[in-house]
């Protein structure tokens, strides 16, 4: 209730609320100040309210006092029950647990005002799980309640809790949850076999390793608690067989280690030991964790195959041994009750069979083809016997023949050494040790011999030494060997085996004569060196050779610029054509000349093909104005030129019609007439060279050097 002191009761103030609520929680009685809830309230939902009151003029509106603000608080009451909200619960304990073992802790939590009364004052208890169980009232810890609780005998528990407000009194409200309790496995109980004896039954015919039974020890326990290891205890008959533990079913899987044979022993007992692999030092009290049972195995007869009496059978035989011959035999036998006979046959399967044949009753083999060791010095298949009651029972066995050498081939050197001398060597000096080898299978024993050949012993510059061990050594016999005499040596050597027939092969050896150092060690044995000068070094010879190469650089450019300038001064202009006049330095050899040029060109390719007369195109006389009559004492001469030129003409043998005409008869009818001085009848100083200059520019400077050494003639005195 909200009340001014200028309120005198006449109704001329008024109260207004404002704040948390105002309206739509509260309400006041504008007249008389009651402020009223208008709705139910929830501690919980908002625990108190902030308002605000005022009191107003009515006539004037304007507010007697300054505006106040009061809070409201909620009281609680209890209205809410405690709540579990982790709930439900798992938990776990391992059996066999003491009593007061801890298990888990709950917890209800209760939305009243803890700090008001005993509304959110929980106490717990359990409603259902007793007598295994018990919880803290309190704490609200679940402990275990009995000793020794056997997963084996229950695993799962499940526990009904309840949290009651109000310290438990009557008239609280209460909240339940469930905890699901599982027991956890522990080790505490042994292995044991369901019996105390296990009857097996085994064919005789059952396969090394094969799983020939089962036996099983129960443990009740759970996962690595139930693991079992089991083992043969040693006795009668436990080393043909052993016992393996399969991990999935737990079970020992018996296994065979040996073949069985109804025939020798018809059954077999031994005992096996079953234990934990993983124990618990708490248990051991209550006794040993492992169990005995026996095991009895019984074999049972099966119609087996004939069984050889050797697992491989090997022979020998020589090679050449003539088709036919026996060389050995194979035997298998039927060891069932009622025995039968032995068939016997090559496995034709195999490769080598042809070579050899087998007596299918005897069980003999003998050659079929004539053997070479050379070509192959081991023969290996394979031998089926089978048994006449019942041909489908086979076994087979392996054969091996091994060819045995005939002494056919003769001893040679191992490799082709390259042996090599000092030219500085001394009498006795080892300059190779040498090594034989035979193509023939050598028997146990075998030894080569090494000696020079007759030929070679007459004047030796070497010797053998046999070392008599299959080796031998090749010893100099002079105080030094000359490369300019005599580079390479060639040394036989005769090589001879030990078998019968004695066989023996003559080698040759090579012998390099080398230029070595005063230690006998090798600088060269190419023949480039023997020419070099002796002492000097690789990089000095390289050296001379740069030199020698830079020199003849030097004289070969000085050769060239002489050239050069010679011929600047012939030439004056450079309209001048000059390369005839520049090549006549160079003469020919004449008709014999064949080797300055290559005549093949100048052949008609056709006279060469058809063998027939050539036909040289001869070339155009060219005739100039200027003619001038041929000498009259040159008959015999022209005469003998074209006796020639017939005869060349005829012979596809002979030089080209060209190159004859360019050194004998040059023709008639040149301006210039014959430049040969063989018609010549007056001599140098009565030629007349002027009428070069009409020739044109071409020969201008022969014109000039010509007209010059007539203008200057020292025999002539003015």
């Amino acid at each position: 209730k909200l009340h001014s002191d200028l309120d005198k009761g006449v109704g001329t103030v008024k109260y207004t609320l404002s704040g948390d609520g105002a309206g739509t929680v509260f309400t006041i009685d504008e007249t008389t100040g009651d402020i009223h809830a208008i709705r139910s309230l929830d501690r919980e939902e908002k625990p108190f309210y902030t308002l605000r009151a005022q009191a107003v003029d009515v006539d004037t509106k304007k507010p007697l006092e300054p505006e106040s603000e009061f809070i409201i608080k909620v009281q609680d009451i209890n209205d809410n029950e405690p709540k579990f909200l982790d709930g439900p619960y798992v938990a776990s304990v391992p059996e066999m647990s003491p009593v007061g073992a801890y298990v888990l802790q709950v917890k209800a939590t209760d939305a009243d005002d803890p700090t008001y009364g005993n509304s959110a004052r929980v106490v717990y208890s359990i409603l259902q799980g007793q007598p295994y169980f018990s919880i803290d009232p309190k704490t609200g810890v679940i402990r275990t309640a009995l000793p020794n609780m056997d997963r084996e005998v229950k695993e799962q528990y499940q526990v009904l809790i309840q949290a009651k407000d109000m310290g438990g009194q009557l008239g609280g409200l209460a909240g339940t949850t469930t905890v699901n309790i599982t027991l956890t496995d522990v080790n505490d109980n042994p292995p044991r076999f369901p019996k105390s004896i296990f009857h097996l039954k085994v064919p005789e015919s059952s396969h090394v390793g094969s799983a020939i039974g089962r036996i099983r020890a129960v443990d009740p326990d759970f996962g690595k608690n139930a693991a079992i290891e089991y083992n043969i205890v040693p006795g009668d008959g436990g080393n043909l067989f052993e016992i393996t533990t399969d991990e999935n079913t737990q079970e020992g899987v018996i296994k065979l280690k040996k073949p069985l044979d109804f025939e020798t022993k018809k059954a077999y007992t031994f005992k096996v030991e079953a234990s934990n692999l993983h124990l618990d030092h708490r248990f051991h009290s209550v006794g040993p964790f492992k169990d005995t049972a026996t095991v009895k195995i019984n074999v049972l007869d099966m119609d087996e195959p004939p069984v050889f009496s050797k697992p491989v059978y090997t022979m020998e035989v020589y090679e050449d041994t003539p088709v036919g011959t026996i060389i050995g035999a194979v035997t298998a036998q039927d060891l069932d009750a009622g025995s039968s006979s032995v068939r016997y046959f090559i496995d034709w399967k195999n490769d080598g069979n042809s070579y050899f044949t087998i007596d299918a009753t005897e069980g003999t083999i003998a050659t079929n083809e004539l053997l070479d060791r050379e070509s192959t010095a081991q023969y290996n298949f394979s031998i089926i016997a089978s048994k006449v009651s019942n041909p489908l029972l086979t076994s087979k066995v392996n054969v091996i023949i091994n060819v045995l050498d005939v002494n056919e081939f003769p001893p040679e050197i191992s490799v082709p050494y390259e042996t090599s001398v000092c030219e500085n060597a001394k009498p006795g000096q080892v300059i190779q040790t040498i090594t034989a080898v035979d193509k023939d299978l050598s028997p146990a024993g075998q030894r080569f011999s090494f000696r020079l050949s007759p030929e070679a012993s007459n004047k030796p510059n070497f010797t053998v030494h046999d070392y008599r061990n299959n080796t031998a050594g090749i010893e100099t016999r002079r105080h030094s060997y000359s490369r300019r005499q005599q580079e390479l040596h060639l040394l036989p050597v005769v090589i001879e085996d030990s078998s019968y027939p004695v066989q023996s092969s003559t080698n040759t050896m090579t012998i390099r004569v080398c230029r070595c150092d005063a230690d006998g060690t090798i600088l060269s044995c190419n023949v480039e060196a023997i020419f070099l000068p002796v002492g000097l070094s690789t990089g000095a010879l390289i050296a001379i050779l740069l030199c020698i190469v830079i020199l003849l650089v030097i004289v070969v450019l000085y050769v060239a610029l002489r050239r050069q300038k010679k011929k600047d001064t012939l030439m004056t202009s450079k309209e001048d054509i000059r390369d005839n006049v520049i090549h006549y330095d160079d003469e020919g050899g004449g008709e014999e000349d064949t080797q300055a040029f290559d005549i093949g060109a100048l052949r008609n390719p056709k006279v060469i093909e058809d063998n027939k007369i050539r036909r040289d195109i001869k070339p155009d006389t060219l005739r100039f104005p200027r003619q001038r009559p041929p000498a009259e004492d040159n008959t015999d001469i022209r005469d003998f030129i074209n006796q020639r030129l017939h005869e060349n003409d005829v012979d596809p043998a002979a030089p080209p019609y060209d190159s004859l005409a360019t050194y004998a008869y040059e023709g008639n009818g040149s301006v210039a007439e014959s430049l040969s001085s063989i018609d010549s009848l007056t001599t140098e100083a009565d030629q007349d060279y002027d009428y070069l200059s009409d020739w044109g520019p071409r020969f201008k400077i022969l014109a000039d050097m010509f007209g010059e050494e007539e203008s200057y003639n020292p025999d002539k005195v003015t």
